[in-house]
């Protein structure tokens, strides 16, 4: 048994057995019940209490049944639309959308509200009306908000598309757009709310009076409102809202303009005088007190109620005061001033736009209370029939008046009454204004002393009009006196009755009335004795001997009648009353076109019964005259201001028409006015009667029913025969046609225009078919050919339109008669592309009658065999049109192509399989069926296009895809049969692919991006169509055969695209068509490159556009390697298939990377990835370029400049110095190679000197100058080595910062592909640390997992599905050992190959072998030390390369220890050079590092190398390790005498402050030497030698001895310090005793070492603690800043954090190695040179006392001597020699020049660099006396040149070769690698090609060079 749908009440969660889980608003089909539980549809039982009975009804039972509930349309569509509208609303919340979010909130209350009203049902039918139509209001905002579809509505409810037309659907749609679009207003209303008026000094009561007044006419246009004010400012009755609200109403488009003003007068209620004292009189008068204005104009931009505060202005002079609102506008300021800033009228206006029964809909809050109305003056623009005025307004214009024996002028005062005929007093009837109630009197406002005064006050009289006749206005004129009484004494009165004698009231216009003397009210009590005088100046007849007392005196008054009911027209009275005076009817019927419209329709039912009277009377004597004035009234009707009076003739017609034997004489007169038509000159009136033939033909009609009626049908053979004989001459008159435009034209178009409705008044006494053929043989007897620009060709269609959408073709049997006429019109228009909107209508409204369920009738057929032709072509030639650009032209062109659209959707919706072969074989040809197909092709791609509806037309474009759809399917059978024949037709073949590939990819069809409630109507009522059009693509192919072939490579990339659609049926329908390609590709070529290029050449662009996806690479791998498993090219698809699925992962990745939107190492990583793809695996050139210039524009994005500079580089070397021409291509214009590879250097260069990467600038600049030498372009060669020099500069004036460098491991599925489970080492940012760094990482991978250890993870982390991060700092490993190692190589140039061009990276973990010593843990310490090689150097195109190799090597504890010592040593070199060179602000890094090396003795220091290493139990058990204890002894030895001399230099440039530290450390010092237990030789005391540019060198050519020529020269081993000190070790022999003493004497942090870059590492010390120095491992502390400008801000850590980053330590893996034992040198050695220069003549000598003694150590003289040959005595003697010299003064020390090993003979040696003296002593470890004649006399040998480089030698030594974008590679020869030919530009054949510009060959140019430098040549090198 069936049961209804029930709605459920309340949620179900189901947890019984056998519950199905329901919520609220389920639906649920019940079919069994049983005891208070049932069973649903789906599985499952619930509780009956939990629903609800709801009726409804199932269409298409079965699977697929839809339930449709039977409720008001209304309801279920809120129901639905509220649905849909809470989930988007809470996403509005969370999109912080607040504005949206409430007022959706409020709108979904009140349609609840509604919907409840709705399911009463208590409402009446008017009233629910109006609320359905308030529902779907509210609901097409809301859907338009939140961009939902456009529901198309039928009478409030949806429709269905299958029950309508689809040019009706397309008409519904389209009319609720223009819905959408408010309609241009023609009446407006203004609304004034009077608040309050704000002044300081109100005193009295106000009376306020507002009128719209028109500056133009200068005249008011509108009636008065009056509001009355108490003596605060405030309305008096603010209970009475009609007292302070009013509506100015009717006001036209013309009054909205700027000269039209809202005028407020301001009259008080008081004393004569402002301020005069209260005893003068007690008598109120009303006086001016001021006047405000403001334009209506101002208003039009406000769409709600605004406030305004008028300034309000008083006139200067009273007899002014009736133009000051004139005055106001015009600006006269000198009539007027400003009452006061504080003074204003508080209003509140808004303007209302549309009828008034409109106006009360949408306002009704304004129409709740009480609002007074306003009028017009006169009748609006559009006068309403069935409105009821008879409204007198008199305006007080002026009085002119003797002094009557005054003094003084007088104080003049007006009283208006209103008498009736009897002489009573008519009470309420006269009215100052709309705000207050009408009174029995009004006494004007007063002005003061004037006897002219000027008042223009206006009043209204509104009387009935049964007591218009014998009412009169008497105005009494009073002398208001100032004095103590202040009495009112009359002194005259005048009067005006309201009606003349003839019956006509009072005349519009000025009227001068007589002023007669009265002193007495009493005088005045009989009307009757003053009403016999005359009234006005006027009325006066010459000669008259009434006696008249003073005739100077004259009052002046203006009327104007407003009536309904009343003329003031005297011809319109006499024609009304015809019969008083019959002999006039003649002259009274020809001033009838004289007479104002107005006057003709306020009394349009006498007028009418008048002409027909008239006409009875007498046919065949006034007959054509009343014809005449009977067409001049019709066609009055036609103007806009009489328009709705139409109605009320037609009611006349219907119920007050008597005119039974009428018809006979219009008709007779019509047909005597259209037989006179061709011959006639003048066409005017004949027009004027054609015009009016609508409403002839309905007298004619409607006489002619009332005369059948009245006798039984008489004369009926009669009444037709005389139709049929006016129709033949309305035929012959048609038919007549004309050369050009001629007045006949314009009268066929006259009537034609009016024909349809004169059909359908025939339709009344005639039949159907005798109508339809009287059109048919009207519309046929019309000229065939007309002038192309004649307009009766447009208004034939507009007859034809409204003739189809007349009942005469609704009717089947009128129908079938019209149809042909009608199409052939449409064919001929269509044909010749003429009328396209019209033709629309025309065809819109003939297929709007042809519904589905009327079925294919022959119609449809008629209509398709006779336009099917046409409309293709109509519809592609109004689509490829250019849309016009301004927006109503535009939506018109929408509007015709829409509706062309709905018509060929229409049509082909109706045909059938059986109608569809009719119409295919209608085509003789199949050229002409080729055709047909590809237009209809064509047109069905045009109709997929997005712009082809509007967005929210989904109902349209799903209709319009299944009407397509059914079409695809019903031709495919004709493409099988009638195109696999003979030729192949390709362009058939091709646009029926593309179609259906088209139609898939359409956005209205991707269910997956649609809400679900909405994918599931489109599944119930449509399907997939997706997959249903993929089935037939797959089944067509199959079809094809052999013919595959020809569209292979067409059609690869559209099956690419259409298979990346995210449907899964779809895709496992068409992936195997590759698989088939292939295989045909196969077995015509032998292979398939053609196919795998195709595929390549399209996944990049279409996945860039977000298609594809993980799912996608899968199925398509899965497929396709399943299919080709049995082929025998097997192994060629699986390599085909697994490069473009690889390809697919790399494309995926960056599209995910870019979606993010944020430039960072991940993205640029999977660009970098992508485009070494591109190059490496698919040499595709074209995509590598692009993918380069991306990954430029994200460098630039980040600021990577230097990164930028690489990647563009990748470009330049693809390019060579020719003039070949080049293509335009992304960015770059069509030019020559040379010109764009010049284009790419400047641009390299300028990111590079941003990057400040100066050192490959140069490179560049050398490589362009070479260039423009070769070609004479000496200019800009000049700028290129300014340039050049330029960047010289900044290498040595110009800081640059040392970056870190991070090893990063990527561990876990869930990584990007090229990501996962790999290491990189990154290059950071500008003074980014370890933490920095990290934290920069997980934002970037926000679900990663920081990995807190340093060891490699195990297969568990790797086959994770998570995301691992391992983070930690490494050290850089410089390839160009010789720039470092260089003496006289400043530290600016030193800092430059420290960082860049990286290869290597090196990272250290300490651990212990064996048993750990407690007491010395450096016995058992042993450092792992691991080596990066990257496949790329740092920096390169990228911040971070992928790891290639790693090494692993163990470093034993004594080996440690020597590298820690000498590292040791070397910074504290460093930090002697600075200090001596003036380099530091301060002496607090020197003082810190001294400190803590001495003070470590605390906790050990040395002496725990010594115990560990020194001991023989050491020695014994490793003899191996010999050499290695010599070398740390000497280490040892090396760094005591640094710290000897450091601590000289400290005592130099120690601040006062610091001395008792300096002295503690100078003690300790010695402590230290005495606690090593080891006697130290007597060694010269060598300065720090040279330090040029602030690093310590070591001169490999003798230096000028500062004492003597013959002076001694002792030179040691090469000592550490001819190691060039790149890094700094994190340990320090610093205590923490000794750290604290120097924080407390220094004032600075605790780790002062940062100054330098240094920061101790976890255990402090490497010398005094239980760990290694080396701190890589857990690096998680933050590295001090290098290279700051202000050292003192980076003394910011403890002592205590953890480690250091890898800069801020030493590694000695970074320089060589310590030297062999062979090759080993003792420490000192004798070098014997006999031609020392003399110092400067100015320095001292030993004769006198005080000299400076240097001792040069230099590597290149040495001679080897062994240690142990130097006797113990001869270095005493000789100590005692060199320390003989006590310095009594410090001398400054030489600075010396780079060159210093140059030859005396060379330019350098005259440097002034050279000049000044070098300091030797060390005054406070001094302690012994030497006498002033030692010396040394021994000869010293020449010294040996220092070895020479040759200009051959390969700069970078190794096996490794670097990319090309490496600095290294410049100087080998590269590979002529050929641009990519879709790059170039063919060279022309026509004309030879210019003369190349001279070639300067590579090698020629490195071979040319003047001398070597170690910097590579070549921009490869880069």
């Amino acid at each position: 048994r069936w049961f209804p749908s029930l709605p459920l009440l309340a949620n179900f969660r189901g947890m019984v057995q056998h519950g199905l889980p329901l919520e609220i608003g389920d639906t649920v089909q019940i079919l069994e019940k049983c005891e208070g539980s049932c069973c649903c549809f789906c599985v499952g039982i619930f509780p009956s209490s939990y629903i609800h009975l709801k009726n409804a009804h199932v269409k298409n039972k079965g699977q697929f049944e839809t339930v449709i509930p039977t409720e008001d349309s209304v309801i279920t569509e809120i129901t639905m639309t509220l649905r849909d509208w809470g989930s988007m609303w809470k996403q509005l919340y969370m999109r912080n959308e607040g504005d949206l979010f409430h007022r959706l909130w409020h709108v979904m209350n009140e349609i609840l509200e509604l919907r409840q009203q709705v399911l009463v049902g208590h409402l009446t039918h008017d009233r629910l009306s109006d609320i359905k139509q308030h529902i779907t209001a509210r609901l097409d905002w809301g859907n338009e908000q939140l961009g939902l579809d456009l529901v198309p509505r039928r009478d409030f409810g949806m429709v269905d598309p299958d029950e309508i037309s689809i040019t009706e659907l397309y008409r519904l749609e389209r009319h609720k757009r223009e819905k959408d679009a408010p309609p241009q207003a023609s009446m407006h209303h203004l609304f004034l709310q009077m608040k309050s008026m704000m002044s300081s000094n109100l005193g009295e009561e106000l009376e306020v009076f507002y009128s719209i007044y028109d500056s133009r006419e200068m005249r008011p246009i509108s009636e008065r409102f009056f509001v009355r004010l108490n003596k605060q400012g405030l309305p008096k009755s603010p209970e009475k809202t009609e007292r302070q609200c009013t509506l100015f109403v009717d006001l036209g488009s013309s009054d909205l303009r700027k000269d039209v003003y809202v005028v407020a007068h301001i009259f008080r209620i008081g004393r004569m005088v402002a301020g005069e004292k209260k005893s003068v009189s007690n008598t109120q008068y009303k006086r001016p007190y001021g006047c405000a204005v403001i334009s209506v104009a101002d208003l039009l931009t406000a769409d709600f109620k605004d406030d305004h505060l008028l300034k309000i202005y008083s006139c200067n002079a009273e007899s002014e005061w009736y133009q000051i609102h004139d005055s106001i506008i015009r600006k006269v300021s000198s009539r007027y001033s400003h009452i006061g800033s504080n003074t204003g009228l508080n209003v509140s206006l808004q303007l209302l736009h549309g009828d008034m029964e409109q106006i009360r809909k949408d306002y009704m809050r304004l129409f709740t209370r009480n609002v007074s109305i306003t009028k017009r003056l006169g009748f609006s623009d559009i006068i309403i029939p069935g409105e009821i005025r008879n409204d007198l307004y008199v305006t007080l214009e002026r009085g002119e008046f003797e002094k009557g024996g005054k003094s003084v002028a007088r104080n003049v005062e007006v009283t208006v009454y209103l008498l009736g005929g009897d002489g009573q007093l008519l009470k309420g009837l006269v009215c100052c204004g709309s705000g207050e109630p009408g009174v029995d009197e009004h006494r004007s406002f007063v002005l003061y002393h004037s006897n002219s005064p000027r008042w223009a006050e206006q009043i209204k009289l509104p009387i009935p009009l049964e007591m218009f006749h014998g009412t009169h206005l008497r105005f009494e004129l009073r002398h208001c006196s100032t004095k103590e009484k202040g009495e009112k004494k009359l002194f005259g009165f005048s009067f005006v009755p309201l009606m003349q004698d003839d019956g006509r009231p009072l005349p519009d216009g000025t009227h001068e009335l007589i002023v007669h003397k009265c002193e007495e009210t009493a005088d005045l009590q009989d009307p009757a004795r003053y009403l016999k005088l005359p009234f006005s100046k006027a009325s006066l007849q010459p000669g008259n001997n009434q006696t008249i007392k003073n005739s100077k005196e004259s009052f002046w008054i203006q009327s104007s009648l407003c009536s309904t009911k009343l003329t003031q027209n005297g011809d319109m009275l006499d024609l009304l009353k015809w019969r008083v005076q019959p002999e006039r009817i003649i002259d009274c019927l020809s001033k009838l076109k004289d007479i104002d419209g107005t006057e003709i329709v306020k009394f349009l039912h006498d007028t009418l019964d008048t002409l027909f009277g008239i006409l009875d009377e007498s046919p065949q004597r006034y007959g054509l005259k009343v014809f005449d004035c009977l067409v001049h009234v019709i066609n009055l009707l036609q103007d806009s201001k009489f328009q709705l009076f139409k109605p009320v003739m037609d009611n006349y017609i219907e119920n007050h028409f008597a005119g039974a034997l009428s018809y006979r004489d219009l008709i007779r007169v019509l047909k005597w006015y259209v037989d006179r038509i061709i011959d006639a000159e003048h066409q005017e009136q004949i027009q004027q009667v054609l015009k009016a033939s609508e409403y002839l033909f309905k007298y004619i009609v409607q006489s002619r029913r009332l005369y059948a009626a009245a006798t039984g049908g008489q004369n009926e053979e009669e009444f037709r025969c005389s139709v049929h004989e006016l129709f033949k001459s309305i035929h012959l008159f048609l038919s007549h046609e004309s050369k050009g435009i001629s007045p006949i034209t314009h009268t066929q178009a006259v009537f034609l225009r009016s024909f349809p409705t004169v059909c359908c008044e025939l339709l009344k006494i005639f039949s159907m078919r005798e109508v339809a053929n009287l059109a048919r043989d009207t519309l046929s007897s019309l000229p065939a050919l007309t002038h192309t620009d004649c307009p009766l060709q447009a208004v034939k269609l507009q007859c034809m339109a409204k003739t189809v959408e007349s009942p005469l073709y609704v009717n089947p049997e009128s129908r079938c008669v019209l149809l042909p006429v009608v199409l052939r019109l449409l064919h001929t228009h269509l044909q010749e592309q003429r009328e396209l909107v019209l033709c629309a209508n025309i065809l819109t409204s003939m297929l709007t009658l042809n519904t589905p369920e009327c079925g294919v009738s022959e119609e449809v057929n008629l209509v398709m065999e006779s336009l099917s032709g046409v409309l293709l072509r109509t519809v592609l030639e109004v689509t490829n049109r250019p849309q016009p650009a301004t927006t109503s032209l535009r939506l018109q062109y929408q509007d015709v192509t829409g509706e062309f659209v709905a018509c060929l959707l229409t049509l082909l919706r109706q045909l059938k399989d059986k109608e569809y072969q009719q119409l295919l074989s209608r085509f003789p040809t199949k050229e002409e069926l080729t055709s047909f197909l590809l237009q209809l092709f064509t047109v069905f791609r045009i109709l997929i296009r997005p712009d082809m509806f509007p967005k929210d037309w989904t109902v349209m474009r799903l209709v319009a895809n299944n009407v397509i759809i059914t079409t695809i399917l019903y031709l495919s059978d004709t493409l099988r049969n009638n195109f696999l024949n003979e030729k192949f037709d390709f362009k058939v073949w091709e646009s029926y692919f593309y179609l259906c590939i088209i139609f898939i990819n359409q956005p209205c069809l991707q269910l997956e991006m649609f809400p679900p409630s909405k994918r599931k109507k489109v599944l119930e009522k449509y399907g997939d169509m997706r997959v249903m059009i993929g089935c037939e693509i797959f089944s067509m192919w199959q079809h094809l055969g052999d013919y595959k072939l020809n569209l292979i490579p067409t059609l690869i990339g559209p099956f690419m695209e259409v298979t990346l659609v995210p449907q899964l049926d779809l895709r496992n329908v068409l992936i195997p068509i590759f698989h088939d390609m292939m295989d045909c590709e196969q077995r015509r070529s032998g292979n398939f490159k053609q196919v795998e290029a195709k595929l390549i050449d399209k996944l990049d662009g279409l996945m860039s556009e977000g298609k594809g996806d993980e799912t996608y690479r899968e199925l398509f791998n899965n497929i396709l390697l399943k299919k080709i498993e049995r082929e025998t090219w097997r192994e060629s698809g699986v390599s085909h298939i697994a490069t473009v699925t690889r390809l697919m992962e790399r494309l995926l990745d960056y599209r995910d990377c870019m979606k993010i939107g944020e430039v960072d190492g991940k993205t640029m990583g999977c660009t970098v990835n992508l485009l070494n793809f591109y190059k490496t695996e698919l040499n595709k050139e074209e995509m590598y370029i692009r993918y380069i210039h991306k990954l430029y524009e994200l460098h630039l994005k980040a600021q990577n400049y230097t990164e930028a500079s690489y990647t563009l580089l990748l470009y330049d070397e693809l390019l060579e110095w020719t003039e070949r021409p080049l293509r335009e291509f992304l960015t770059y214009p069509m030019q020559s190679e040379w010109q764009r590879k010049e284009c790419l250097h400047l641009t390299i260069i300028h990111n590079f000197d941003r990057g400040k990467c100066w050192e490959n600038c140069i490179i560049l600049c050398r490589e362009l100058a070479n260039q423009y030498e070769a070609y004479y372009d000496y200019r800009n060669l000049s700028k290129m080595r300014m340039m050049e020099a330029s960047f010289y500069d900044k290498i040595m004036n110009q800081q640059r910062l040392e970056p870190e460098f991070f090893r990063v491991g990527f561990y876990g599925k869930k990584f990007p592909f090229f990501l996962r489970n790999k290491e990189f080492v990154c290059r950071g940012n500008d003074y980014e640390r370890l933490e920095a760094f990290q934290q920069r990482m997980l934002s970037e991978f926000p679900h990663a997992i920081a990995m807190q250890h340093a060891n490699l993870p195990d297969q568990t982390i790797h086959q994770a599905d998570a995301q691992y991060l391992q983070i930690y700092a490494v050290s850089p490993v410089p390839e160009n050992q010789d720039v470092l190692q260089r003496d006289g190589v400043p530290n600016n140039i030193k800092s430059f190959y420290k960082v860049n061009h990286i290869w290597r990276f090196r990272y250290d973990r300490p651990f212990h072998k064996g048993t750990k010593d407690k007491e010395n843990e450096f016995k058992s310490l042993w450092v792992e030390r691991t080596t990066l090689t990257l496949a790329q150097s740092l920096p390169g195109i990228s911040r971070w390369f992928e790891v290639e190799k790693r090494e692993l090597v163990e470093m034993s504890p004594l080996e440690n220890a020597s590298e820690v010592i000498e590292n040791k040593t070397l910074q504290l070199r460093t930090l002697i050079a600075q200090c001596q060179m003036r380099q530091m602000l301060n002496i607090n890094p020197l003082t810190m590092c001294l400190n803590g090396v001495i003070d470590a003795a605390v906790n050990g220091g040395l002496a725990r190398y010594q115990e560990a290493f020194f001991a023989k139990d050491y020695i014994a058990n490793h003899p191996e390790d010999g050499e290695k204890i010599t070398r740390l002894r000497e280490l040892m030895f090396e760094q005591a005498h640094i710290l000897e001399f450091g601590l000289a230099v400290h005592e130099k440039f120690v601040p006062q402050d610091m001395k008792p530290l300096h002295k503690k450390l100078v003690d300790q010092f010695h402590v230290m030497r005495s606690s090593l237990g080891i006697q130290f030789p007597a060694y010269v005391r060598v300065s720090p030698l040279h330090f040029a540019n602030g690093s310590p060198r070591t001169c490999r050519t003798p230096v000028p001895n500062a004492i003597s020529p013959e002076g001694g020269r002792i030179v040691a081993r090469r000592s550490p310090l001819s190691y060039p000190a790149v890094n700094r070790y994190s340990s320090s022999s610093l205590s923490s005793q000794a750290s604290n003493e120097v924080s407390n004497i220094t004032g600075q942090s605790e780790s002062s070492d940062e100054v330098f870059n240094m920061q101790p590492s976890p255990s402090t010390s490497s010398l005094s603690s239980n760990h290694s120095g080396s701190h890589n491992v857990n690096s998680s502390a933050p590295s001090s800043n290098r290279a700051s400008p202000l050292p003192s801000d980076k003394h910011k850590h403890s002592r205590d954090n953890a480690c250091l980053s890898p800069r801020d330590r030493l590694c000695s893996g970074i320089f060589p190695s310590p030297l062999d034992p062979t090759q080993r040198m003792i420490p000192f050695q004798i070098p014997v040179d006999s031609a020392l220069p003399r110092c400067e003549p100015n320095l001292p000598t030993p004769e006198t006392g005080n000299a400076a003694f240097c001792c040069q150590i230099t590597a290149a003289t040495l001679q080897p001597v062994m240690y142990s040959s130097m006797t113990r005595p001869f270095l005493v003697y000789l100590m005692k020699f060199v320390l003989g010299f006590s310095l009594q003064s410090m001398v400054p020390p030489l600075t010396p020049s780079p060159t210093d090993g140059l030859p005396m003979g060379s330019l350098a040696s005259h440097s002034p660099a050279r000049s000044g003296s070098y300091s030797s002593g060390i005054s406070s470890l001094s302690r012994c006396s030497v006498s002033d004649t030692c010396g040394i006399d021994l000869p010293l040998p020449d010294p040996p040149l220092p070895p020479t480089v040759p200009a051959d030698m390969p700069i970078r030594r190794g096996s490794k070769t670097p990319p090309p974008y490496s600095v290294y590679e410049r100087n080998n020869p590269r590979r002529a690698t050929p641009l990519p030919h879709s790059l170039s530009v063919p060279p022309s054949t026509d004309n030879p090609s210019l003369t190349g510009k001279p070639q300067l060959n590579r090698v020629q140019r490195i071979n040319s060079e003047p001398r070597h430098r170690p910097t590579p040549r070549k921009v490869s090198q880069l």
